[in-house]
């Protein structure tokens, strides 16, 4: 039940504080070990930097990359994991209630949802004010791709992307992984999604070395993302957004995207909002071809901005509510066991 309590607070505390800016977050940590350790690895393998392999022209070792990156992935992801357990392992040897304590600042500090409104919300204002390049650069730090040539159509259409993806992967997932393991479990999750992000790209360097962060990226979302679907479906309909075109969307366009979960949420957004997301995009100065999500009845405009973040909110509240109910139900199965072991009941 501590564990209910623990979300429940930690779920308000995000909501109310946000992300304090001038503290280091846990996810900066996990990130510093991931760089550090990958460039280690690619000295091991060819005895320089990858920016010298680069230079130098030496021969590629793909298998010995591929292998590197599931040691990264399992250092990273089990390290994280075991961390997190010792520290709250010790915490609780000192008093119960300083390892609630602990518990509850590390699920306040894996959920994101104030944050990824906040930053989103910026790109929206940047562009109510017409301040085109503003937006250009604000949506810069939310995506992957190139922005300096992006409309003002398509820099709102990235920013709704990022909160209906996000909804998922920054939110709604975490929750139910710390619903299953508290914070040790749900740290481990924002581990994967941090290699996912650092490592698991298509280009020259990673595309051996982040093929496991990926693939085990796509596992951990696998439910999370469907799960964050169906939230945002019901939120569509308390919304009063279009919850026919979401859920008809969401049936033809779920799977209209590299990865097998992105496109979960991306299509119930695109069919409550009656707007097409997805599309070709330049990354790294190369054009990427993505298949379209929804229909193009009108363009993207702004004020989609907001409304992607109000399916965000009522999602993440009715997530919380699931969440918690299976946290509840795992604690009743133990409790239930712990009782026949102690009655010697079969």
């Amino acid at each position: 039940m501590k564990l209910i309590y623990a979300m429940i607070l930690g779920f308000f505390m995000d909501l109310i504080l946000g992300d304090p800016h001038r503290m280091i977050h846990p996810v900066q940590i996990i990130g510093w070990f991931i760089d550090k350790l990958k460039k280690a690895l690619q000295y091991l393998i060819y005895g320089c930097s990858y920016e010298q392999v680069k230079e130098e022209g030496i021969e590629r070792k793909p298998g010995a990359e591929l292998l590197a990156g599931y040691f990264l992935t399992l250092v990273i992801v089990l390290g994280t994991f075991f961390v997190m357990t010792g520290i709250l392992f010790l915490a609780g040897k000192v008093h119960p209630y300083l390892a609630f304590a602990l518990e509850l600042w590390f699920i306040y500090r894996i959920l994101a949802t104030k944050s990824l409104k906040t930053e989103s919300m910026k790109v929206y204002r940047k562009l109510k004010e017409g301040d085109l390049p503003g937006a250009r650069k604000e949506i810069s730090y939310l995506v992957g791709r190139d922005t300096q040539n992006l409309s003002e159509s398509e820099i709102a259409k990235a920013d709704v992307e990022t909160i209906a993806e996000n909804t998922a992967d920054g939110i709604i997932a975490p929750m139910f992984f710390i619903a299953l393991g508290g914070a040790p479990l749900g740290f481990a999750y924002k581990a994967v999604n941090t290699l996912d992000s650092m490592v698991a790209y298509r280009n020259d360097e990673l595309i051996h070395i982040g093929h496991a962060s990926a693939k085990l990226d796509d596992v951990c979302n696998f439910i999370p993302a469907r799960l964050a679907a169906a939230m945002m479906i019901l939120a569509s309909a308390i919304l009063r957004f279009d919850v026919k075109g979401a859920v008809r969307i969401f049936k033809r366009d779920r799977f209209n995207h590299l990865s097998p979960n992105s496109a979960q949420t991306e299509a119930v957004a695109a069919g409550a909002l009656n707007i097409q997301l997805g599309g070709t995009h330049e990354y790294f100065g190369k054009p990427v071809v993505k298949p379209t999500i929804g229909d193009d009845i009108r363009p993207v405009e702004y004020e989609d901005i907001r409304r992607t973040n109000q399916l965000l909110y009522v999602s993440a509240f009715l997530s919380l509510i699931v969440c918690c109910g299976i946290s509840y139900f795992i604690y009743c199965s133990n409790f239930f066991s712990n009782l026949k072991i102690i009655t010697g009941i079969p």
